[in-house]
């Protein structure tokens, strides 16, 4: 199923969910209000609150709790978004300006420090302690996260399970949270909620996988953001990590170099250097496995529109090009 057909089945959800994030978003400092609207109006994918819609639909929900849960999930994921472009030193996300770069870190850090706040408020009006549980816990583990990739930062030795640890920390988390809500919400059991967040949790480190391919293979246009960017952090993701690890000495020592430095006037070479190696395919093959292994989870699900959907999701996940 394309990305047009995915939207397509959540768009009324998803009107609901806007509606949410618009009311939501007010404040009575003028500034919170117009970096929000910026950052919010970029758009993006949205994958983590249509998690929620399609899980909780699956389960045949008919309250309308699931669009709040939506719109706190996209709130945490943006407020990660404007604290990372500031740690990251960042000048494009989703095609656009990021907001540090146009209003200043000191200015995206407080808002961002505003969404978080925010999406508390709005998790305590829902009234429910297993969810506030959910959503804590998967914040502080965000924040871990964060500072593990940091750890990691300009460290060429970093191995594939460090890496991948903060996968499931930084990217995965998340996802696994919004299956879990989704489910919890619509009054599944323990059993189906730990299978929708183990389906979240698949996806979501699909997606990071691919994420990391795109850097090294896809342009700046379609991914909205600049080619490159993690070379230029020093960020050892799974393609550079494969290429120290079954490059030939003078590849590793480019690798090592470059990461260390945090050089990017080396990428064309970095670049062919994982293409002569097969790391791209190693790391799509891996996020391949991730969504297989999404699909799997919600197997035993209600059969209908929403699974099926939460299945080409995974599909989805893998086969983008941005």
């Amino acid at each position: 199923m394309p990305e047009k057909n995915i939207m397509e089945m959540v768009a009324p959800d998803m009107s609901a969910v806007n509606q949410v994030i618009r009311a939501q978003l007010h404040s009575e400092v003028p500034l919170v209000n117009q970096i929000s609207e910026y950052i919010i109006s970029a758009g993006g994918k949205r994958i983590r609150p249509i998690l929620v819609l399609l899980v909780a639909n699956t389960f045949s929900y008919s309250g309308k709790h699931h669009y709040d849960l939506a719109a706190i999930v996209e709130f945490i994921h943006t407020a990660t978004l404007l604290h990372d472009d500031v740690v990251d030193e960042s000048s494009l996300r989703r095609g656009r300006q990021t907001a540090n770069a146009l209003f200043g870190n000191a200015a995206s850090v407080l808002v961002g420090d505003f969404l978080y706040s925010r999406a508390f408020q709005m998790m305590v009006s829902i009234d429910s302690m297993r969810i506030m549980q959910i959503l804590a816990d998967a914040t502080n583990v965000i924040a871990e996260g964060e500072v593990l990739q940091l750890l990691n930062m300009h460290d060429p030795d970093v191995t594939e399970a460090r890496y991948l640890e903060v996968i499931r920390s930084k990217t995965a988390k998340l996802f696994e949270a919004a299956g879990e809500i989704g489910a919890l919400i619509a009054g599944a059991g323990d059993n189906d909620i730990q299978r929708a967040g183990e389906y979240g949790r698949c996806l979501g480190t699909a997606f990071q996988l691919i994420d990391d391919v795109l850097d090294y293979s896809g342009n700046s246009q379609e991914i909205g953001k600049n080619v490159g960017d993690d070379l230029r952090e020093g960020k050892p993701t799974l393609p550079l990590i494969y290429l120290m690890k079954y490059g030939t000495e003078s590849q590793k020592d480019l690798v090592r170099r470059c990461i260390e430095e945090g050089d990017e006037t080396k990428f064309d070479a970095i670049l062919n250097a994982i293409n002569e190696s097969g790391a791209l395919d190693y790391a799509r093959k891996a996020a391949l496995q991730a969504a297989n292994a999404a699909q799997q989870a919600i197997a035993s699900f209600p059969d209908n529109e929403y699974r099926r959907t939460l299945h080409n999701l995974a599909d989805f996940a893998v086969d983008r090009n941005h």
